[in-house]
């Protein structure tokens, strides 16, 4: 499968959100695969960063040398949504409570499911079993993570700019996402020049990396 280079932002984003994600097995060995992780563990069961905390650490054991690691709570907070207890239940959260007996017929009797699936509820039993869970949110809100997430990414690259000879430990996320920028600015430049100072064999097994590579030098004057 072959994708031009504006075209693989949009197909990453849909294959990190497609129902089959949750069955497969998921190596963490980067900063995409965590995410992809994360969205698995939370799309089966909302959870609690602590509760999160020791299984996200037994996955670390296949990091990739060259990848600045990045704190769990970082990635939560770019990706996911968290209830704080303030406001409906969400329907990602309901749906869960409800795989509980006892839950689903709380549900029924304190609370009043709105159009989005969301519950209100004053009942305390059910908001403090809801409360700090992270879930996956929905696509428009992703969207809008997805924005804040593409701004810090970007600043993390500027950085790498600035800098100078071979990077060593970096954040690959970074990376691409500052290729896209530059690729949608035709800066065809910064495209080579940084993709040079780039380990080789980061460069050659990275699919996207390397299309956007060979597509700017192609265009290099």
């Amino acid at each position: 499968m072959f994708f031009l280079p504006e075209q693989v932002s949009e197909y990453e984003r849909k294959r990190m959100t497609v129902r089959e994600v949750q069955q497969l097995q998921i190596f963490v060995s980067d900063e995409a695969s965590a995410i992809l992780w994360l969205r698995q563990q939370l799309a089966n069961k909302p959870q609690t960063s602590a509760a999160l905390t020791p299984q996200f650490m037994q996955e670390l054991r296949s990091w990739q040398k060259h990848e600045v690691g990045v704190e769990m709570v970082e990635l939560l907070e770019q990706n996911f949504l968290r209830y704080f207890s303030n406001g409906p239940i969400p329907g990602q959260i309901v749906s869960w409570l409800k795989k509980s007996t006892d839950m689903r017929d709380l549900l029924a009797k304190e609370g009043r499911e709105l159009e989005d699936g969301s519950v209100e509820t004053d009942n305390h039993q059910l908001k403090s079993r809801a409360r700090d869970r992270w879930y996956v949110p929905d696509p428009n809100k992703a969207a809008d993570l997805e924005k804040l997430r593409t701004k810090s990414l970007l600043r993390e690259f500027a950085t790498y700019q600035t800098s100078k000879g071979k990077l060593k430990q970096f954040r690959t996320e970074a990376v691409r996402a500052g290729f896209a920028q530059a690729w949608r600015e035709r800066d065809y430049a910064t495209i080579v020049q940084m993709a040079e100072r780039l380990p080789e064999n980061v460069l050659q097994e990275d699919p996207n990396l390397l299309m956007y590579y060979d597509n700017a030098s192609l265009r290099v004057n």
